[in-house]
């Protein structure tokens, strides 16, 4: 294999486990948004634009995960980066939550300062909250899974969850 095709496939192999995370999350937001918002006339995104988005997200978290500050706590307990990674991805959740919902506006007037007034006055306050709510609980559930794996290492995390289990070696419990 060349040492381009081991790049990609490396590449894709790492772009895959936040993608994947991604797309299932996202489009259960997308269900829970458009359960919430029957009868009120507000258009919902569609599978397609929810699996670029996902792949937006896979890829975004790789290039953080490459940012000299993203991993501040190596030397403390998984909750301090747990933590720490939830909260960034949070604010960039929800400034890509408020940019949807500007984007949405922003074709009904004539330019974005209207479009964000009309948001503001207009948003469903409760809604978008919810929905933010829920978008911080589930990145927390990857922060968690993704800070574990990277503990244990991804081989011994996948065959923990997919199996097969490695055997186990002589004198250790049965736990």
């Amino acid at each position: 294999m060349s040492k381009l095709t081991a790049t990609i496939k490396n590449e894709f192999m790492e772009n895959l486990p936040p993608t994947i995370f991604f797309f299932v999350i996202l489009h259960i937001v997308a269900l829970i948004r458009t359960l919430t918002t029957v009868g009120t006339g507000i258009t919902l995104p569609t599978s397609a634009s929810v699996t670029i988005a996902a792949l937006i997200l896979g890829k975004s978290v790789l290039v953080a995960n490459m940012l000299p500050f993203i991993n501040r706590f190596p030397e403390k307990p998984l909750i301090w980066n747990v933590g720490w990674k939830t909260a960034i991805y949070t604010l960039v959740a929800l400034f890509v939550h408020y940019l949807e919902h500007l984007y949405d506006y922003w074709k009904e007037t004539p330019n974005l300062l209207s479009a964000n007034q009309k948001l503001l006055a207009e948003l469903n306050w409760a809604h978008f909250w919810a929905i933010q709510l829920l978008l911080v609980t589930l990145i927390l559930n990857y922060c968690v899974l993704a800070e574990l794996a990277h503990l244990i290492g991804r081989d011994k995390f996948t065959a923990m969850f997919f199996g097969p289990m490695p055997a186990k070696q002589a004198g250790q419990s049965q736990g």
